[in-house]
């Protein structure tokens, strides 16, 4: 168990640095300068050290050689007049050698000296104080009458172990092939190369230090701008058309601020005039909507008469009376619907929401629809719940969001059945209309609640339509703090699905019905319309 959270802790802290990576571009360029800038001071630090290393070591190796180039010369003059392995001089003269060799470097012991007799044996040819160990590969190099050096590790007197120059070369005399060696400690190198190290390392540390905040004092001047851009931006979709940007200087960046206000004022000029266009365009719909309800009236009651009387006009005569009925009442329609729009528009529609047996006014709306369901040939598929379906909603409104929703259904259904279901949750009511006629592709479905838009502007209306029904419906469901939505697929038909909330006032959360049809295969396109 404690795994996991510490795994958890993990994956939420790797989340929590994921998001500030791609949510801060100071971040990303701090981060990004202080790797590379990182990266580069690694490889000039160890170019560096490699370079004193080697030129510490060049130089010491330099004078070890010709220091044991002199000894092989000393030893060669002093073995030559011994008169055979079997002299008794060999071994003191060995010793003498050696100490005198050793001497040569100062009390402050520069280097060790061992000389090995033929008999290859490397004890008791070297001073007492003295533990060497001579590399293999460099004694078979002086046996073969050649100079060389190689490197090794020597113990110190205090125990520890440092690195050492081994230089030899073989000293051939009548009583043999004896063997030279000088031993150089390189402590004090090693000493120097590691005063380097720790040099390059805080120097570079510090080096990489600065110059991430020089990259975050660089790119604040840079990014503090653009955040200031962004929340300015911010602000002005949200409306605050008055917001502007502080202007300092006169860079690049005091240019961009310079032209981002004026786009601001730009912006709350045609705002302006768009606000005041459509105000005067409200306007005017209202007062025309108005003013033409008198003169209709008394179109209407002309029409009437002469519908009412049209049995003692001549055929053609009487076919125009009821044309000009039918035209009226279209018109009325129309006029009616304007009205319902401008009041919208204004803000000044109002709900009245009342305790309403949704099944009961349903019913109601769909006898009513009955002859026109017959003129189509569509049949009306019903699947109504047993128990009563109770919602605080306005009737008028609710009945006018159906009419609406089935006159649609029976227009563009071909004929084919038309199914109504309702169904009630504790939070929400839903209905919806499904008829299996010509259907919507999905760049329809938000452009299907635009006043006056037609799914096929070559098709004629048959049942007087007006083109706003679906834009009066949808801001009746917003009204009720509800959603119209809408599903459809070409040539298989469309599906609106109302769904308000029980109580008055309540903010829904989901839908008893579901937006797509269950009779719809899986791979069917299925999106939700607008929403309140």
């Amino acid at each position: 168990m404690q795994s996991l959270l510490l795994g958890v802790r993990r994956l939420a802290r790797r989340t929590a640095l994921l998001r500030r990576w791609r949510g801060s571009l100071q971040v990303r360029i701090v981060t990004t300068t202080l790797v590379s800038s990182g990266i580069v001071v690694l490889l000039l630090g160890l170019l560096v050290l490699h370079q004193i290393a080697d030129g510490l070591l060049h130089s010491q190796r330099k004078a070890a050689i010709a220091e044991t180039s002199a000894g092989l010369k000393y030893a060669q003059s002093q073995l030559l007049v011994l008169g055979g392995p079997r002299d008794p001089a060999l071994q003191p003269t060995l010793l003498n050698v050696g100490r005198v060799l050793s001497d040569r470097g100062g009390s402050g012991s520069l280097y060790d000296v061992l000389i090995v007799p033929p008999a290859g044996d490397l004890e008791g040819v070297a001073p007492a104080d003295v533990d060497l160990t001579i590399p293999a590969d460099l004694r078979v190099l002086t046996s073969r009458l050649q100079q060389g050096y190689a490197y090794t590790s020597e113990p110190t007197p205090d125990g520890h172990v440092v690195p050492a120059l081994v230089v030899g070369g073989p000293v051939a005399t009548g009583s043999g092939l004896f063997e030279l060696y000088y031993v150089f400690p390189l402590q004090s190198q090693a000493g120097t190369i590691s005063l380097v190290r720790q040099i390059l390392l805080t120097t570079g540390l510090v080096l990489v230090l600065l110059l991430a905040a020089v990259a975050a004092l660089v790119t604040r001047q840079v990014v503090s701008p653009v955040r200031q851009a962004a929340r300015t931006a911010e602000r002005l979709a949200a409306g605050l058309l008055q917001e502007r940007m502080v202007v300092k200087g006169e860079d690049d960046l005091a240019l961009l601020a310079t032209s981002f206000n004026d786009m601001a004022v730009s912006l709350q000029r045609q705002f302006a005039q768009l606000e005041e266009l459509s105000r005067l365009q409200r306007r005017f719909t209202s007062d025309v909507s108005h003013e033409l309800r008198t003169p209709l009236t008394t179109v209407r009651l002309a029409a009437d008469v002469l519908h009412a009387a049209r049995a003692d006009f001549a055929p053609e005569i009487a076919r125009s009376a009821e044309l000009l009925l039918a035209e009226v009442e279209r018109f009325e329609s129309l006029l009616t619907d304007l009205l319902e729009i401008s009041r919208y528009d204004a803000g000044f529609a109002e709900l009245d929401a009342e305790p309403t047996d949704v099944q009961a006014l349903a019913g109601r709306v769909l006898d009513a629809l009955g002859p026109v369901a017959a003129h189509f040939g569509s049949e009306l598929v019903l699947r109504m719940p047993e128990a009563r379906v109770i919602a605080e909603v306005d009737p008028r409104r609710v009945e006018r969001v159906l009419r609406n929703l089935l006159g649609n259904a029976f227009e563009h259904g071909e004929g084919r059945p038309v199914e109504v279901t309702l169904a009630g949750g504790e939070e929400a009511i839903a209905i919806t209309v499904r008829d299996h006629g010509v259907g919507l592709r999905p760049d329809d479905f938000s452009r299907v609640f635009h006043r006056f838009w037609r799914a096929d502007p070559s098709r004629t209306r048959q049942v007087g339509g007006t083109g706003l029904g679906l834009s009066i419906s949808l801001e009746d469901a917003r009204l009720h703090g509800g959603w119209l939505q809408v599903w459809g697929a070409p040539a298989r038909g469309a599906q609106f699905r109302l769904t308000l909330p029980v109580r008055s006032g309540e903010v829904l959360t989901g839908s008893p019905l579901p937006l797509e049809p269950e009779d719809e295969p899986k791979r069917a396109t299925s999106t939700g319309g607008s929403r309140g």
